[in-house]
């Protein structure tokens, strides 16, 4: 069961190493773009859109990457003060009764839009945008699969008592 956990969290590793790039790319697309609007007075629609979709793409795919080094926003005002067993209870609860359920929720949910917006290959949002929103909603399942991967992944290590590698 470990090396299962062993290789989620390679996964999600991997995933992060390679669109952590996205942030540089997109302060620099968003720089060019400013530059752009007000010393040369060029607007480009699909260059603002380049950036959101970098935005959405960059935080929804290292997610898990996010839950698996403890980064996410934790909203239990109970944890801090929790002894480590404690700590470890919350952290089993939350992932078999809070994250897993709403995780397998929005895939099951969403799955129908994101089919929908592939049957037609759904066009810019504005335009003169980027014309593939299908792949924008796209990042929702992944983003689903991703952190339920990442929660499976953590949940082994917590009923094993071991730590993340």
């Amino acid at each position: 069961m470990l090396r299962i956990a062993d290789l989620i969290d390679s996964l999600n590793i991997n995933i992060a190493h390679i669109i952590k790039w996205l942030a540089l790319i997109m302060v620099l697309v968003q720089f060019s773009i400013v530059i752009g609007r007000y010393v040369f007075g060029v607007n480009s629609i699909a260059a603002q859109e380049s950036v959101l979709y970098m935005h959405a793409t960059l935080f929804m795919l290292a997610a898990g990457f996010t839950l698996l080094v403890d980064k996410h926003v934790r909203v239990d005002v109970f944890y801090a003060k929790a002894t480590p067993k404690r700590q470890r209870q919350i952290d089993i609860f939350g992932h078999i009764f809070l994250l897993i359920p709403s995780m397998t929720a929005l895939l099951y949910w969403s799955w129908p839009s994101v089919r929908n917006s592939w049957k037609i290959l759904e066009g810019p949002i504005s335009v003169g945008g980027i014309e593939a929103v299908f792949l924008l909603k796209s990042l929702i399942p992944a983003f689903c699969v991703l952190v339920l991967l990442q929660s499976v992944s953590l949940l082994i290590r917590l009923l094993y008592g071991k730590a993340t590698s």
